[in-house]
């Protein structure tokens, strides 16, 4: 008789007893295939290896942020995306897309940047409404500051952790999840 998926080694479907336990084996093609990757619980994998990287990259490399410049990576990010545009700037509008901060958070880090003299807030000249930010010259020093603490320390945590064939993997597979990513 088959107990808790057993069955006794001289034990036949039919019922016969034996002595030998035995695991009773999947014999159904589905049982037998490879595992499906995109069931959930592949998906719940994928989603908490991807968190606790983050978290250990986030949390590091904000505090080498900050100990070397005195920049938030939310500052660091927000300097790197105004450095390079155009004049008369980047609207706060658009920048809104890129730094995932709420639109009053985001107008006060654009104050305290303003407040340091790393960005210069100015009105739109295409809309009265619109605020365009962009970098002064001491902004942009502090920022090249950080570039070279960003690439240091995201080589020590994350790249150093990975062949340079991955490099190019997690870069290919990064960009193909935010090109299709609603923004």
């Amino acid at each position: 008789m088959a107990v808790l998926g057993y069955m006794h080694a001289n034990e036949s479907n039919d019922g016969a007893e034996g002595s030998t336990m035995m695991p009773d084996l999947p014999t159904s093609a589905a049982a037998l295939a490879p595992p499906d990757h995109r069931d959930g619980y592949a998906c719940a994998r994928a989603w908490s290896a991807l968190a606790a990287a983050h978290a250990i990259v986030t949390e590091r490399l904000g505090l080498a942020l900050m100990d070397a410049t005195g920049l938030s990576i939310n500052d660091f990010e927000v300097l790197l995306r105004v450095d390079g545009v155009p004049p008369p700037g980047l609207r706060l509008g658009d920048l809104q897309q890129t730094v995932r901060l709420s639109q009053p958070a985001l107008s006060r880090m654009a104050a305290r940047l303003e407040n340091r003299a790393l960005l210069r807030r100015a009105g739109d000249p295409t809309d009265r409404r619109g605020v365009v930010l962009a970098i002064t010259p001491a902004g942009q020093r502090l920022l090249r500051q950080a570039v070279a603490v960003h690439a240091k320390t995201l080589q020590a945590i994350l790249l150093d952790q990975l062949s340079p064939d991955e490099h190019d993997q997690l870069a290919d597979m990064l960009d193909r999840i935010v090109k299709g990513s609603p923004t």
